[in-house]
């Protein structure tokens, strides 16, 4: 069963009945309050906290990830799973589970813990601190004003006078927090006179009889995660099948294309996924690569089991940020920030990535890569799909309509963007590609090569399987194309509103195109012009646009369609009746032109003045 449709099973066999809410509650309210969740008056060896491994993740475009971790952990003396990673998901869509039929996961715990990690000394009172016990020889040296005595002492290490934690925290005022053990500089050694203290930063040597330990254990917080686990009156087991599913950012695919044209007409597709992770380490991992991105209305918003450094902030939170009025509870946005600069690519050991199968779920497409090993902060490069798609050659012109005449005398000052916009455009060449494969094509960069020739990187869109999709090649010189417009008529008068006249101005138009290649070309025309279009000659389509609605893009302009509102639009306070008594009309050519040949499409149109 795929990683997306996994979700429903794992709430079941997550058991999260009213008795786990109601522990996540009193979870929130304890981070919430500032009072550690977590903690012991005794540090634990850091080997006993729990490296849940990732077994599958979901990755998309837009940098987030459905990460799966899964497997079996040891317990701690009170039957829980208490592990070393705390991720940061988006809030809502942390789910953990237990899979052993004998426990049960009463709550899920974040915190502090105080833990004892094992360090190589590198200074003198280290070596000291890590060899309590040890019989050594050591040479003091201290000034005495104008001279400098050097004592040297034989002996046992008796350790370093230290304040624990527990003492710390028992002298510290209430809600305080948990505190780390306090080290003094000193140093107690035996003697054969009797104990003697020294400052660590007065001895210059040391000399250890016997063999001595190079390490020591260093007191230190981890944020850690427990899973609290209701041995339902069993005895708990040494380890535990436990898991948890979260979305997060920090991992994403970049798709790219390239493309190779024969002469038959079909085009040889090649798909390869880019993996940019800045989230976590893979080690044999299932990847999901997904075409599309499901909605997530709470992207943005981290779950407060994340910690993120500052649980004091998480109240202060509850009562600002966008989210203040959709949930009474919800806490504002604390987004990591992902960095994507380049790394090294390399690839972890094991076996190579494969892509095994692809599927469709609901409107999302999914490709599967299995045995990815990939480190944190480093990309790599997977072959995804090739197939083969039928294409052909298309030209295109697109002719967008220009400044009416009585609109010149506001534009003085851009006459020579007026003139660029009245001279004649050029024909564009593209592969029509039809999705005949049972993959969608999605939006990516693509490559495309004729033979060993490259011949241009477009950008490939989304198009279903069964659609069709254009890529651009070049313009396309040896077709020439010429514009003439023309004013062939005035009436005065010609229409009255609202107790206004209206002059009536008629014109003509005629694209003239002629073909300079050897073979015959597949040509697809559009003309747009301000008015109503009254006549088309050669099968031309006129159809006139919803104004109204197009209106609404002037305040984008890199809005992106075949018809768009030009920049000279906003030179003029066009009038509103304007919009009354005219509009914008299209035409539209479907032709082919035989080498050496050429014609001349007609078309007239109106527009009204005042």
């Amino acid at each position: 069963m795929h990683f997306l449709t996994r979700l429903n099973g794992l709430r079941k066999r997550a058991r999260l009945d009213s008795d786990f809410f109601v522990s996540a509650c009193v979870t929130l309210t304890l981070l919430g309050s500032g009072v550690a969740a977590v903690g012991a008056e005794t540090a634990e060896p850091v080997s006993s906290l729990a490296r849940l491994p990732v077994r599958e993740i979901t990755v998309f475009k837009d940098g987030h990830a459905l990460v799966l971790h899964e497997g079996k952990m040891p317990t701690d003396s009170s039957g829980n799973v208490v592990m070393d990673y705390l991720p940061t998901p988006v809030l809502g869509t942390m789910w953990p589970f237990c899979q052993d039929k004998s426990a049960k996961l009463t709550a899920v715990v974040a915190g502090r813990h105080k833990v004892l990690v094992p360090r190589t000394a590198l200074t003198l009172p280290q070596l000291l601190e890590g060899n309590t016990g040890a019989e050594v020889h050591l040479t003091e040296r201290k000034d005495s004003g104008t001279s400098q005595i050097t004592t040297t002492y034989d002996g046992t290490i008796l350790g370093v006078p230290t304040r624990s934690s527990q003492e710390l925290e028992e002298t510290s005022p209430p809600n305080s927090g948990e505190k780390l053990a306090e080290k003094s500089s000193l140093v107690m050694l035996k003697t054969a006179a009797g104990t003697t203290v020294l400052p660590s930063d007065h001895l210059q040597d040391i000399f250890f009889k016997q063999s001595y330990s190079k390490k020591l254990s260093m007191e230190e917080f981890r944020n850690v995660l427990v899973l609290k686990l209701d041995w339902q009156h069993h005895q708990p087991a040494e380890t535990a099948s436990v898991g948890m599913m979260y979305l997060q950012g920090g991992m994403r695919w970049i798709p790219s294309y390239k493309v190779n044209l024969d002469n038959s007409g079909n085009a040889s597709v090649k798909l390869q996924a880019t993996l940019v992770n800045d989230l976590t380490d893979l080690d044999d991992v299932t990847a999901n690569l997904v075409i599309g991105v499901p909605t997530v209305v709470m992207k943005g918003e981290t779950d407060p089991i994340a910690l993120q450094q500052t649980v004091a902030s998480v109240s202060a939170a509850m009562h600002s940020g966008r989210m203040a009025s959709v949930l009474s509870n919800a806490i504002s946005s604390q987004v990591v920030a992902q960095n994507y600069q380049d790394a090294e690519t390399t690839v972890g050991g094991g076996e190579s990535p494969q892509v095994t199968n692809s599927e469709q779920n609901e409107d999302l497409y999914v490709f599967t890569v299995k045995h990815v090993c990939l480190k944190k902060g480093q990309r790599m490069v997977v072959p995804v799909a090739e197939f083969t798609l039928p294409f052909k050659d298309i030209y295109t012109l697109d002719v967008p309509f220009s400044p009416p005449k009585e609109l010149q005398a506001y534009s003085s000052n851009r006459t020579s963007e007026s003139t660029a916009l009245r001279q004649a455009p050029h024909i564009q060449h593209k592969i029509r590609l039809k999705n005949s494969s049972q993959y969608p094509l999605t939006t990516a960069p693509a490559l495309i090569f004729h033979g060993d020739r490259i011949l241009a990187q477009s950008l490939m869109t989304y198009a279903a399987a069964g659609a069709a999709e254009d890529l651009d090649i070049t313009t396309a010189v040896d077709i020439k194309v010429k514009k003439t417009d023309r004013e062939t008529a005035r009436v005065a008068n010609a229409l009255k509103w609202q107790g206004s006249d209206y002059a009536r101005i008629d014109l003509a138009g005629t694209l003239s195109l002629t073909n300079f290649t050897h073979k015959p070309v597949e040509l697809e025309i559009k003309r747009q012009v301000l008015g109503k279009v009254t006549k088309t000659d050669h099968n031309g389509t006129a159809a006139m646009l919803n104004v109204a609605e197009e209106m609404n893009q002037l305040d984008h302009p890199f809005w992106w369609g075949w018809y768009n509102w030009p920049d000279w639009w906003g030179w003029y306070n066009w009038p509103d009746w304007w919009h009354h008594v005219n509009g914008v009309g299209s035409i539209t050519w479907k032709l082919n032109l035989p080498p050496s040949e050429s014609v001349d499409l007609g078309y007239n149109w109106q527009y009204y003045w005042r």
